[in-house]
């Protein structure tokens, strides 16, 4: 039953997907640009050392975003935690619905969107660096020198900085990734599947089929979200979500909204992959215990 589970578990597992995926989310800033996946790669391997340094940097806001060893609390482990705790309550009287899972992961998540804005600036501004001009970097070396200079710069308003935007994301992200998940897992648990007939168990193979669904899920509905939120964080300190969102679209059309949706499923769907596979075998070896 989930009610066993520590509050961190999620965290855990998300910082070990992160950590996995930590390049394809490097690489997801160049494709939109007009470059390949390919040449992005081999791009990525040269050995630069302002790249390197950049890229170790930006790991450790991965850390930051997705456990609380820099900061108290963020996002995944908040909103992986909160919604493992609300649904616990809400199997108290039974199995819960649909809906309920649903407003569920929706409160979850905006509630680790909050946790998380402040690294996800910081994670938002490190990666966009690498293909900002020099002079226009930002030039954060590391995540805790990244919330110093932050700070100092824009004040503790800075720290709220896209926060709307972001939270709303955070409620989509959840919602479509966790909640579908679940979703997903309880379909094919509950019959055969059609054709084949086969009927799916509670491990590896279900995972792994869940996991990826939720993954093209997300990446489908977070997309426009996910667009605006990276372009304002990015922005400088005075320009606004209105203006952000209105450039863009007299200067690309309502398709900007899904632009750089192949590279952002190259990342999410195996980071959710990974993620709900770590946790779920997280969840089994916390069972095991003792």
């Amino acid at each position: 039953m989930s009610s066993s589970y520590p509050f961190w578990l999620g965290g855990v597992g998300a910082s070990m997907a992160a950590a996995c995926t930590h390049p394809l989310d490097v690489t997801k800033v160049f494709v939109p640009k007009g470059k390949t996946l390919p040449t992005v790669c081999l791009s990525r391997v040269q050995p630069h050392a302002n790249t390197r340094d950049h890229t170790w940097g930006k790991a450790s806001v991965d850390c930051v975003r997705h456990s609380d060893v820099n900061l108290a609390m963020s996002y995944s482990l908040v909103r992986l935690g909160a919604y493992e705790k609300m649904k616990a309550h809400l199997s108290r009287d039974g199995k819960p619905s649909t809906f309920r899972l649903l407003i569920a992961a929706c409160v979850a998540g905006g509630l680790g969107g909050v946790a998380g804005n402040p690294a996800d600036i910081l994670l938002v501004r490190m990666t966009s660096d690498m293909v900002r001009p020099p002079k226009k970097r930002y030039n954060y070396s590391n995540a805790v020198s990244g919330l110093v200079a932050l700070i100092r710069e824009e004040g503790l308003q800075g720290l709220s900085r896209g926060l709307g935007t972001n939270t709303f994301r955070a409620v989509l992200m959840n919602a479509s990734q966790v909640g579908s998940y679940d979703f997903f897992k309880t379909t094919l648990l509950a019959k055969p599947v059609p054709i084949v007939d086969y009927q799916f168990r509670d491990d590896l193979p279900l995972h792994l089929v869940s996991s990826c669904a939720a993954g093209l899920f997300a990446t489908t509905v977070c997309s426009p979200a996910d667009v605006l939120r990276s372009r304002l964080m990015a922005a400088s300190c005075d320009t606004s979500f209105t203006q952000v969102f209105s450039r863009s679209l007299r200067e690309e059309g309502v398709r900007f909204l899904f632009k750089g949706w192949t590279p952002a499923f190259v990342r999410l769907g195996p980071n959710t992959i990974l993620m709900f596979v770590f946790y779920e075998q997280l969840k089994k070896a916390w069972n095991r215990r003792g």
